[in-house]
């Protein structure tokens, strides 16, 4: 049964940071591309950054330079480190593994 696990959410404020971590469980993590994905208000759910099993990373071009995604196979943990944050970065951010399976959502939210 596959299960992705996010955490890190939360308030910050206008260029503060946050770390997400996605734990995953269920498949083998280190032969899969995982994601992150974030979804605004009234808005769809749209592609923040994913990592390849081989390390290759690709980030919407808003949060390049700022975002930086990675993982640690031998703990199934995906994270996303997040800095100088925007209040348009609100959302809530899902973590995206194989077969279509997501977590369940972290919030955030970056006050202006």
């Amino acid at each position: 049964q596959v299960q992705l696990v996010e955490s890190g959410g939360g308030l910050v404020q206008t260029g503060g940071s946050l770390r997400l971590s996605c734990v995953a469980s269920g498949f083998i993590f280190r032969l899969n591309t995982m994601g992150w994905y974030r979804q605004a208000p009234g808005k769809q759910r749209e592609l923040v950054a994913d990592i390849t099993s081989g390390g290759i990373t690709n980030y919407t071009d808003s949060v390049k330079g700022r975002f930086t995604i990675s993982r640690t196979n031998i703990k199934n943990t995906v994270y996303l480190q997040m800095n100088s944050l925007k209040p348009e970065d609100t959302g809530v951010y899902y973590c995206k593994g194989p077969f279509g399976y997501w977590g369940q959502g972290t919030q955030v939210t970056v006050s202006s």
